[in-house]
């Protein structure tokens, strides 16, 4: 080798690191194509930084195992992932999402006359005379602050009232079992989230649209009911709802959709409660599932806001506008809805409570990609 070529030879040696130096030593690596195209072409926003906040959802152990995503952006569908056996056609558990199914329904049979906002809840067995039960609002029960002695998510866990309730003692009749329950606190003067306060909620619907007790006649009234007010006019092809054996809907937790159709709900909650022009239920009711329950600034009425809460936050108050709000359920449900930012951002799956903050950072993520209202 002469010496007139070393420096020739030495300068090819140094275009790699060169190249590496214009690239940045932080640069993220290369997108996954599959992760480049669960976002459309023209989303609205930076489609690469969309795509990445999606793909580390995804891709985060820590955040526990997504099962389908969904993001609509002014109803249009901007990006749609699946995790493995998974895919649009799924029909997915929403657990607690279902309670703000429920507070809707609830809120048609209100405008139909058929139930009273702040009158004493009509629950036969609350009516002897000198029972103090009696006096609970059917506002109370929607915003989660009766008084009943109902304890969820208990140590240990067959003890908690939602599971005897759904599972053991209480599962062939689940009015009955939480409607049995005493009193702990005045009504009203305490928030306590409970599974069986909204299967109180439900067992309302069923007394106000069938006389008749068989559980056969409680289970259609309150099936058709449902699926004509609501889920088909909302676009809900897919929803199964389930009922337990005394007829009653077990509107605290067992709702099946597609992650399409959940994001559907979301997006006629967003409309104000009007899905194409038409209004399903008062504009007014969907306020009020939005507006702070008395004893718990960061709950509606069957519904999250995105506010500060006593203990563990929700959702994310500090990432995202406090006009969000969001159906949630067990293990990591979300229907998130952001009108400001006019997003609907569903995720379902699995995360046990450990990883619930790291998730929430993870969904926290998507919705800053988009400027905030």
């Amino acid at each position: 080798m002469t010496m007139r070529r070393l420096p020739l030879i030495l300068a090819l040696l140094l275009v790699p690191s060169l190249q590496a130096c214009g690239r940045g030593d932080n640069a993220p690596p290369p997108l996954e194509p599959a992760a480049l195209s669960a976002v459309v072409d023209k989303p609205g926003v930076s489609r690469e930084r969309l795509a990445r906040a999606v793909d580390a959802l995804f891709a985060d152990d820590d955040a526990g195992e997504t099962r389908a995503l969904v993001l609509l952006s002014e109803g249009r569908i901007i990006a749609e992932r699946y995790g493995e056996g998974y895919n649009r056609d799924s029909r997915l558990i929403g657990w607690s999402m279902a309670k703000t199914v429920t507070g809707v329904m609830i809120g048609q049979l209100v405008a139909d006359g058929r139930l009273r906002l702040n009158e004493t809840a009509p629950v036969p067995t609350w009516q002897r005379s000198g029972d103090p039960r009696g006096e609970i609002t059917l506002r109370q029960l929607l915003q989660m602050r009766s008084g009943l002695r109902h304890t969820e998510a208990g140590s240990p866990v067959y003890e908690s009232d939602e599971v005897r309730m759904l599972f053991l003692d209480g599962r062939d009749d689940m009015a009955a079992y939480a409607e049995a329950q005493p009193l702990e606190a005045e009504p009203g003067r305490r928030f306590e989230y409970s599974s069986a306060t909204t299967v109180i909620l439900a067992d309302l619907a069923a007394r106000a649209l069938s006389e008749n007790p068989d559980p056969a006649f409680r289970r259609k009234a309150v099936r058709d009911y449902l699926h004509t007010r609501l889920l088909d006019p909302v676009g809900m092809k897919s929803a199964v709802v389930e009922f337990d054996a005394a007829g009653t809907l077990i509107g605290s937790s067992l709702m099946h959709a597609t992650a399409r159709d959940w994001a559907k709900f979301g997006e006629f909650l967003r409309n104000g409660g009007a899905v194409r022009g038409a209004q399903l239920v008062p504009r007014g009711w969907i306020d009020f599932m939005k507006t702070s329950s008395p004893r718990n600034a960061a709950y509606g009425a069957q519904l999250w806001l995105n506010k500060p809460a006593e203990g563990e936050d929700m959702l994310f108050p500090d990432r995202a506008p406090r006009t969000a709000f969001a159906c949630i359920g067990h293990l990591g449900q979300y229907v998130i809805v952001s009108p400001g930012q006019k997003l609907t951002l569903v995720r379902l799956g699995k995360t046990d409570g450990e990883h619930r903050a790291r998730l929430r950072e993870r969904l926290a993520d998507i919705l800053a990609v988009f400027p905030r209202d």
